[in-house]
């Protein structure tokens, strides 16, 4: 939360860039799919505690039909591990474990556990603030397809 909100976690202290409500426009790609082009909203934030809550949706360009949902945390540790969990709107569920170098405000991300996932193998996310926008690469494997591009965004700070 910002202004007025709990004093920030000393732990979340370096992703505090991360903090807020950020949208703008994806594309999408994979092997099996049609491309295709969405627009996004993304919202961290925090409560005092040591994590970061995270919020995620999508929707079609053209008509603004939801696409896609998924919420989790984000728990940085001060060594600049960072581990979260995701739900998605398909029943997917991953646990993710990476990195964060608070100085570059790059968050690297890698599955440790891809669940309720008959064909999805392995998930990497890469964040990255660039020029005052947010901007990331999702990776995925699945049991057909080695790791590679699925989407990628970049995100305007509201």
């Amino acid at each position: 939360m910002e202004g007025g909100g709990p004093p920030i976690h000393p732990f979340i202290s370096p992703l505090t860039y991360l903090l807020g409500t950020w949208k703008g426009e994806g594309e999408g790609g994979f092997p099996t799919i049609n491309s295709f082009k969405y627009g996004e909203e993304i919202k961290f934030w925090h409560t005092g505690k040591p994590v970061i809550s995270y919020t995620q949706k999508t929707w079609k360009l053209e008509s603004g039909e939801p696409m896609h949902a998924e919420s989790g945390y984000w728990r940085p540790k001060p060594d600049g591990s960072i581990e979260v969990v995701i739900a998605q709107s398909t029943g997917l569920v991953e646990v993710q474990k990476g990195s964060y170098d608070a100085d570059n405000k790059i968050v690297k991300l890698k599955s440790d556990i891809v669940g309720n996932a008959s064909k999805v193998k392995e998930i990497t996310r890469v964040f990255e603030l660039i020029n005052g926008e947010l901007s990331y690469v999702v990776q995925m494997a699945t049991h057909l397809n080695s790791l590679q591009p699925h989407l990628r965004a970049l995100l305007r700070k509201l």
